[in-house]
């Protein structure tokens, strides 16, 4: 699928962004990544509320295989071929994996990173040692001077 059949793909369902990724085009609106087109086919992002329809559809999962095992990836599933010829139920499916795709990026926000300690370096033993001797020795001279 090239850029120009994207675009006219998804016309009813509003502008959207295409980019180059891996061997197709990934296809996303205002930053937010929501579809795969590949050779393999269209893949929109799913998730727990939307794979019940995919699966109903009887799509399936992306896939791709490497030299030691084939790997499933639960988060991309194939739109089904019907779907082509309906725009306008096309979009509603769009809307549907644009939505999925934004659930999964709150999700994903990054947590505030805690306020870092300042680490004093290490110390050899022997350093250690001779500072705990030396707080010892001050706190028995001043003990000394109270009395």
């Amino acid at each position: 699928m090239d850029r120009e059949f994207l675009t006219d793909l998804f016309a009813d369902f509003g502008p959207v962004t295409i980019r180059k990724m891996f061997s197709g085009h990934g296809i996303s609106v205002d930053g937010v990544n929501f579809a795969l087109s590949l050779r393999a086919g269209l893949f929109f992002r799913a998730d727990e509320v939307t794979i019940p329809d995919f699966e109903a559809e009887g799509s399936k999962p992306f896939q791709y295989s490497t030299r030691a095992k084939t790997v499933l990836v639960n988060s991309y599933w194939e739109l089904p071929a019907r779907l082509f010829d309906d725009s306008a139920e096309l979009a509603q499916w769009a809307r549907a994996a644009l939505a999925a795709a934004q659930r999964a990026k709150v999700k994903k926000r990054p947590k505030k990173k805690a306020a870092t300690k300042k680490v004093a370096p290490k110390q050899s033993l022997a350093k250690k040692a001779a500072k705990k001797t030396a707080r010892r020795e001050g706190k028995a001279k001043r003990a000394y001077r109270s009395k």
